[in-house]
C-alpha cells in the first residue's frame, strides 16, 4: 500500500516549499531595508575608529568619521541613524547638566551629520544614563532615582536635541509622565514636527552590557534600575505603558530588548497598531557576533533569521548594529 499523510491525500503544505521562489511567493514577513534603524556610537576627537571590545565589528567614531559612516547609510538605503555618546568621565555629573548642553557631543554630531546629509533622519536618546555621576537615567538623591525632578532636566535635553536637529527623540529613560512632557515642550517651542519614539516597554534586563561599555557608562553605574524599568516577568503592564505614551503624543513606541520580548512586541502591535519598533540590543547583536566567531553558528544566516522574528512578530522596523551588514546583503540579492 501507498503511505498517505492523512485521510486527505491533497493537503501537502510541502508542495509551498519545493523551490525557493515558492517559499519566497508565500512568505507572510519579509526584511527590507527600510526596517532598518543603525545605532552609531560618537566619541570625541578626530580620524578615530574605537573598537568597542564586547561587540565585535562595532566602533565608537569621532564626528568626521560618523558623519561617512551617515554618507554610506543613505548609499545603503539606511533611512535613520541614532547616535549614542560615549561620554569623557570629566563631564559625568550629579546634576547632568551636559545632557542639556546645546554643543554637547550628540549635539555636534547631529548637526555635522545633517549638514552634510540632510536627507538622513536621526535619531537621539532621551535619557541621562550617559551624563550621571551614578549612571542611573534620572537624577538620583540619597540613592533614590527622582521622577519628577528628572522630568525637568529631560525637557531641558529634548529642547537642545531638538535644536540641533533631530528628527526623531527617543525617551529611553522611563520616567513616568515624560513623554507629555516632551510633547508638551516641543509643541510650545516650535518642534511640531519632532517625532518621539518611545522605549514604552524597556525591560530591566541583562542584555545591556556591551552598550554599557560602549558609552562608558557600566563603571559608573551604582545599583541596578529595576525601580524605573520593567519586571521582565510582565507583559500586561507593557501594554499599560504604551497606552500611556500613545495618549501623552508618542508617535511610534518600542520594546527592549529584542528577542526575548517577542510576545511583548506581538501584543503590543496587536492592541494598539501603531508604528511598533524592537532594539536588537547590544547583548543580543554580542551573543550572535561571539558564537559566529567561535564557529558555533553561521553568523549570516542567525542575523537574518533573528531580524525576522522581528518582523514575523508584527514590528515595522528594528534599531540593529547589524543594519549596514544586512543592507548590504539585501542590496546584493
Amino acid at each position: 500500500m501507498r503511505p498517505t499523510v492523512s485521510a486527505y491525500p491533497a493537503a501537502r503544505s510541502r508542495r509551498l516549499r519545493r523551490t525557493p521562489g515558492l517559499r519566497r511567493l508565500v512568505r507572510e514577513s519579509a526584511l527590507c531595508v527600510d526596517d532598518l534603524i543603525w545605532p552609531v556610537f560618537v566619541r570625541d576627537g578626530e580620524e578615530i575608529t574605537e573598537p568597542v571590545a564586547a561587540m565585535p565589528g562595532v566602533d565608537r567614531l569621532s564626528i568626521d568619521r560618523a558623519v561617512e559612516a551617515a554618507k554610506s547609510a543613505v548609499d545603503l538605503g539606511i533611512g535613520v541613524m541614532a547616535l549614542f555618546p560615549y561620554t569623557d568621565e570629566t563631564l559625568k555629573t550629579a546634576d547632568c547638566a551636559e545632557a542639556f548642553n546645546p554643543d554637547n557631543l550628540v549635539n555636534r554630531a547631529t548637526r555635522a551629520i545633517k549638514a552634510e546629509v540632510p536627507e538622513l533622519a536621526i535619531m537621539l536618546d532621551v535619557a541621562l544614563d550617559p551624563y550621571n555621576a551614578d549612571g542611573h537615567d534620572g537624577l538620583v538623591r540619597d540613592g533614590i532615582v527622582l521622577n519628577d525632578e528628572t522630568l525637568v532636566a529631560l525637557e531641558k535635553q529634548t529642547l537642545v536635541q531638538a535644536q540641533a536637529g533631530a528628527d526623531i527623540l527617543g525617551p529611553s529613560d522611563m520616567m513616568d509622565g515624560r513623554v507629555g512632557m516632551m510633547r508638551n515642550a516641543l509643541e510650545a517651542n516650535g518642534f511640531q514636527d519632532t517625532l518621539i519614539m518611545s522605549y514604552s516597554a524597556k525591560y530591566a534586563s541583562a542584555f545591556y552590557g556591551p552598550f554599557r561599555d560602549a558609552v562608558g557608562a557600566s563603571g559608573a553605574l551604582k545599583g541596578d534600575k529595576k525601580t524605573y524599568q520593567m519586571d521582565s516577568g510582565n507583559t500586561d503592564e507593557a501594554l499599560r505603558e504604551v497606552a500611556r505614551d500613545l495618549a501623552e503624543g508618542a508617535d511610534m513606541v518600542m520594546v527592549k530588548p529584542g528577542m526575548p520580548y517577542l510576545d511583548i512586541c506581538q501584543r503590543v502591535k496587536a492592541e494598539f497598531g501603531a508604528p511598533t519598533f524592537a532594539y536588537q540590543v547590544s547583548g543580543e547583536y554580542a551573543m550572535i557576533q561571539a558564537a559566529a566567531q567561535n564557529g558555533w553558528i553561521d553568523g549570516e544566516k542567525a542575523m537574518l533569521e533573528s531580524l525576522l522574528a522581528f518582523k514575523r512578530a508584527g514590528c515595522d522596523g528594528v534599531l540593529t548594529y547589524f543594519a549596514p551588514r544586512v543592507a548590504k546583503m539585501l542590496a546584493a540579492s
